[in-house]
């Protein structure tokens, strides 16, 4: 009975289990004749597809050596205190623009006062003393000659003379010393420029001239210098060109921007950096409306000289690929071909190419996703590109909007 039971149970699992085939593939054969309409659309082939393109032009474009500059004062001086005392006042506020020879400190000056009335008083005395010596002298001189005094007496009174004389050479130096410190009371600039930010305040105790932070730093901002580095390969470049008077060095705050400084090669080192393989260069530039600041990074573009004939094309129509770059290139026959190119230089929008295509070929600029190689294009505007392309489109995507949305953007 137990057996029985087992035999009717596998039955029944194998009917269902046929009867499931049946349906799926009685299903799979209608999918099948259904989609058989697509498969033919598939194979009659897309259009003709409609793109974008320009020419190949050959015309004026620099020859350039680009890097990354920083900006630096030409001239840059910390100011400090030369004598210590209370700081009296600060006639100037900090960031302003300063000359040379204004004020900017004023020291309390009644001790270093004090101390120059001092040594002119002092020399005064001595003065007087050495006159009164000198005077004693003369009238000691017609005495010896006809011996009233003797000859030591005589001699001490010359000696007398000669000592206050270097007397007096010590005091008008003492004297200078305090007319010095005195000066230095007052503080002034030293360059013309702009000043940073100050360290002291008036009221307080400056300190005399030390290893501490500088009362202000004034740093020169016309003209003012631009330091950048180039690899050592381009060295040779650079001096080539140094001496032709068209060489120039442009500063760009931004590399898409136009210039705001332009300038001349003023340095180049006499040794190249082993770590990083490059050569430091500087420019100086005129900066009359502050446009660049000391520390700032910028752009540099050094134009050595323009080359006349360049073939040049958009930014666009240049792709990358693992092999390098390359264009789309469109023949006599308004077929697509895949040409390789060598880009020479970036100017803003503008590739310079150094071989792969001539001027008057023309490359396309907005690239369809189905563009591929030996594929036959049209021009956008040329003939009823809209439906031939439409067209291509339907037959391609047999009928499915998901499809044709590609080549819909790429009209």
């Amino acid at each position: 009975m137990k057996r029985l039971t087992m035999l009717l149970l596998f039955a029944l699992i194998g009917g269902v289990a046929g009867g499931a085939y049946w349906y799926w593939s009685q299903q799979g054969s209608t999918a099948s004749a259904g989609e058989q309409p697509k498969g033919k659309g598939k194979g009659k082939g897309g259009g003709v597809l409609t793109v974008r393109a320009v020419q190949a032009v050959a015309k004026p474009m620099p020859v350039v050596v680009e890097a990354v500059g920083t900006v630096e004062a030409e001239h840059s001086v910390q100011v400090r205190a030369q004598v210590s005392g209370a700081l009296q006042s600060v006639p100037f506020k900090e960031g302003d623009k300063v000359k040379a020879g204004q004020v900017l400190f004023q020291i309390d000056p009644a001790t270093f006062r004090a101390q120059y009335n001092q040594a002119l008083a002092q020399l005064d005395r001595d003065k007087a003393q050495l006159e009164n010596a000198r005077a004693q002298q003369q009238r000691l001189e017609p005495l010896l000659k006809r011996e009233f005094i003797t000859r030591q007496e005589y001699d001490v009174a010359v000696t007398s003379a000669k000592s206050l004389e270097a007397t007096v050479a010590a005091d008008q130096a003492a004297a200078e010393q305090a007319r010095i410190q005195l000066s230095y009371a007052r503080i002034t600039a030293p360059i013309s420029g702009r000043t940073g930010t100050l360290a002291v305040k008036s009221g307080n105790l400056v300190q005399a001239a030390g290893a501490g932070v500088p009362l202000v730093t004034i740093n020169t901002m016309d003209p003012i210098l631009v330091s950048f580095s180039v690899p050592e390969r381009q060295l040779e470049d650079i001096r080539r060109f140094q001496n032709d008077r068209n060489m120039r060095i442009e500063i760009l705050a931004d590399r898409a921007a136009a210039p705001v400084a332009e300038g001349k090669l003023v340095f180049v080192d006499n040794t190249v950096t082993p770590q990083t393989g490059t050569v430091l260069l500087k420019t100086r530039v005129p900066n009359a409306n502050e446009v660049i600041w000391p520390g700032q990074f910028v752009n540099v573009r050094v134009v050595l000289t323009i080359e006349p004939e360049a073939v040049v094309v958009p930014e666009a129509a240049v792709q990358p690929g693992q092999d390098g770059s390359f264009v789309y290139l469109i023949d006599e026959n308004s077929k697509v071909k895949v040409q390789p190119v060598k880009v020479s230089r970036q100017m803003g929008a503008d590739v310079v190419i150094a071989s792969g295509i001539r001027a008057g070929d023309r490359v396309i600029t907005e690239i369809p996703q189905t563009l591929t190689p030996g594929a036959t294009v049209q021009l956008a505007g040329e003939g009823k590109g809209g439906k031939g392309g439409g067209k291509g489109e339907k037959g391609k995507g047999g009928g499915k909007k998901a499809e044709a949305a590609p080549d819909e953007k790429a009209k």
